[in-house]
């Protein structure tokens, strides 16, 4: 359902990575790998169409997203480096906010989502008063209200603690288990249980 073909970033003058391509089924979590500067945030933003790729192309179901952009985002849940919060809002107002945006939204309630990141108590705290990591788990509560197959996801444990590493790795294992599709970076490896896993490894292109 989801390909993409012969992808090449360039940065400048020089090119991070040319040749990239892969197809990634229901079910399945590829986790993308590589050091810094080898492009891995390149991709994704090209994977989720906010950036165009020197060469290649990505399909989701046989089409083109620069064909049907609106038809693919509506499939997509994408969570990058910024937690997309607004700072004089509430967790629970920020979360409110976003669902009225959601076209793919499920029955899970917003105290729900809150709750399942372990906020729970802290729904009326402004988001500028939340430690980073409070703030990074606001931002993976949207996980919990969205309904679309495909979750692409930059560094998403970022300041978050154990608890809420595993947490997240049953989450992600529970939507690939009931045949949703991910795609993420991350600073350490990360455990899936029995759903079904492989890498991308990405490598700086040499001068």
């Amino acid at each position: 359902m989801f390909k993409a073909v012969g992808l090449e970033c360039v940065k400048g003058y020089d090119s991070l990575f040319r040749g990239v391509g892969f197809k990634l089924s229901p079910g399945e979590i590829m986790q993308v790998r590589g050091t810094n500067g080898s492009g891995k945030t390149s991709l994704l933003r090209i994977l989720t169409g906010l950036s165009q790729p020197e060469e290649g192309e990505v399909f989701w179901e046989g089409v083109s997203i620069e064909e049907d952009p609106a038809g693919y985002n509506e499939n997509l849940v994408y969570i990058g480096h910024l937690n997309g919060l607004k700072a004089d809002l509430s967790a629970l107002e920020n979360l409110e906010l976003l669902r009225k945006y959601l076209i793919r939204s499920n029955s899970t309630s917003t105290h729900e989502a809150l709750a399942a990141v372990g906020l729970e108590g802290y729904e009326h705290i402004l988001a500028h008063q939340l430690s980073a990591g409070q703030k990074r788990r606001v931002a993976l509560a949207r996980l919990y209200l969205n309904s679309a197959p495909l979750w692409i996801l930059d560094e998403p444990t970022t300041a978050i603690d154990v608890d809420g590493v595993h947490a997240f790795e049953q989450l992600v294992e529970r939507h690939a288990l009931g045949g949703g599709m991910v795609i993420l970076t991350a600073h350490q490896p990360l455990q899936f249980g029995q759903a079904q896993t492989r890498s991308l490894s990405l490598t700086p292109e040499q001068p």
